[in-house]
C-alpha cells in the first residue's frame, strides 16, 4: 500500500505561480510512475502530466507546467506557471506500477492522493 499526500495548493491571482508536492510513503518509489490530474467542480478527472523516465502534458499545461520527481526523497512536484482561472481545480497526484493502460487515464493507477485545492482568480 502507498500513500500519497499532496501539499502546495492555494489561491492565487491569474499570471501567479504554484509549486504542488506529493509524497509517497514507500521505499520502491522509483518502481512507480507518477501522474497529476486535477477536477473541476461538476467536470471529470483530467489529466495533467506524467512521468517516469518521460514526461507528457495535457495541451492544455504544455509549456507553463513542470513535473518532477526526486526519488531520494520520494516526492513528485508540479511547479505551475502563468496560471489561468481555468487551471482552478483539486489537483491528485497519482502513482501506477502497471504499465498496460493508458497514463491519461486515472483508472490506469493504483493509489491517489487526497487533493490539495488550486484556484486562481482573474
Amino acid at each position: 500500500q502507498v500513500q500519497l499526500v499532496e501539499s502546495g495548493g492555494g489561491s492565487v491571482q491569474a499570471g501567479g505561480s504554484l509549486r504542488l508536492s506529493c509524497a509517497a510513503s514507500t521505499r520502491t518509489f522509483s518502481n512507480y510512475a507518477m501522474g497529476w490530474f486535477r477536477q473541476a467542480p461538476g467536470k471529470e478527472r483530467e489529466f495533467v502530466a506524467y512521468k517516469r523516465w518521460t514526461t507528457y502534458y495535457a495541451d492544455s499545461v504544455k509549456g507553463r507546467f513542470i513535473i518532477s520527481r526526486d526519488n531520494a526523497k520520494n516526492t513528485v512536484y508540479l511547479q505551475m506557471d502563468t496560471l489561468k482561472p481555468e487551471d482552478t481545480a483539486v489537483y491528485y497526484c497519482a502513482a501506477r506500477s502497471d504499465y498496460s493502460g493508458t497514463m491519461y487515464s486515472p483508472t490506469s493507477y493504483d493509489y491517489w492522493g487526497q487533493g490539495t485545492q488550486v484556484t486562481v482568480s482573474s
